[in-house]
């Protein structure tokens, strides 16, 4: 197994120690999901959000977490209950890890992935001076959200992995994953700052000229309160209110924001408002 992570790890870019530690970060996050799929987690929920985009489409950025959906509401649904075939699976690749729920408070449940770096470093046979430097208590975290009161009008497809075996993801489809990602843009409260990589993700979209789901982006919209249930979304409606976020957004601190999460510095070189109202302009719902 040792032999197939290191040839795996071998297909990232690692220019640096930063690098590496991101590309095991995603090799432990396919694990996961490969974990899920032997037991049929995808027969009651589908992945979503910028992993989803990640693993499954090429986004060429960094994501850190795992995002679900039920595919309807099940009140009763314990994420929990699939930890152990998420830990028996990296343990099979001679990893050693804990997966831990969080106490359910909401309808998002949330567990957690964690291992030590060095530790799973020396155990793939893995050999860079500078992962001596790294703290002797450093985590590998892998988040996981699973929303078990999902809003609706989505569609979702089959996608395939081939590593570390072929195997098959449900996953929310092009067009309902942006609308979660442009829920996201109008409706997420980071304190005070701005997550510049949920606007990297809007210019991926829009440059491969994807439709939004306007449906479950209303659904969406109406869920969260933001959005009358008397009225009707429409591409106009929807152009204006992300030219009314674009005017409230520090485009130094969006970029300040993706920038580690990005390889190619200069993708966000030209990131204006100026950018993103054109952008806006070319979305299609046809």
């Amino acid at each position: 197994m040792n032999k197939l992570i290191e040839s795996w790890l071998q297909q990232y870019p690692q220019r640096t120690t930063q690098d590496t530690l991101r590309a095991l970060h995603e090799i432990f996050q396919e694990i996961a999901l490969l974990g899920l799929w032997r037991a049929k987690f995808y027969e009651h929920a589908a992945f979503y959000g910028g992993t989803a985009l990640r693993v499954l489409h090429g986004l060429d950025r960094f994501s850190e977490d795992l995002d679900f959906s039920l595919l309807r509401i099940k009140e009763n649904f314990d994420l929990s209950s699939y930890n152990e075939a998420i830990r028996s699976e990296l343990e099979s690749f001679g990893f050693e890890v804990e997966v831990k729920a969080k106490e359910k408070t909401t309808a998002i449940q949330s567990a957690f992935i964690k291992a030590n770096t060095r530790q799973q470093l020396i155990a793939i046979g893995t050999s860079h001076q500078a992962f001596s430097m790294l703290p002797k208590d450093q985590l590998i975290t892998i988040k996981m959200e699973i929303d078990t009161f999902p809003p609706g009008n989505f569609q979702t497809e089959s996608r395939y992995l081939l590593k570390p075996i072929p195997f098959s993801v449900l996953s929310f489809d092009l067009p309902s994953l942006f609308a979660g990602k442009l829920h996201a843009l109008l409706c997420r409260q980071w304190k005070t700052r701005v997550k510049g990589r949920d606007w990297y993700d809007f210019l991926w979209y829009v440059g491969r000229n994807v439709k939004p789901n306007l449906l479950h982006l209303q659904t969406r919209l109406i869920q969260s309160g933001h959005f009358p249930e008397t009225e009707t979304l429409t591409l106009e409606k929807l152009k204006q209110k992300l030219l009314e976020r674009i005017d409230q957004i520090d485009w130094k601190a969006a970029k300040v924001d993706v920038a580690p999460f990005v390889l190619n510095s200069s993708a966000i070189e030209a990131w204006s408002a100026s950018l993103f109202r054109q952008a806006v302009e070319r979305l299609r719902q046809t």
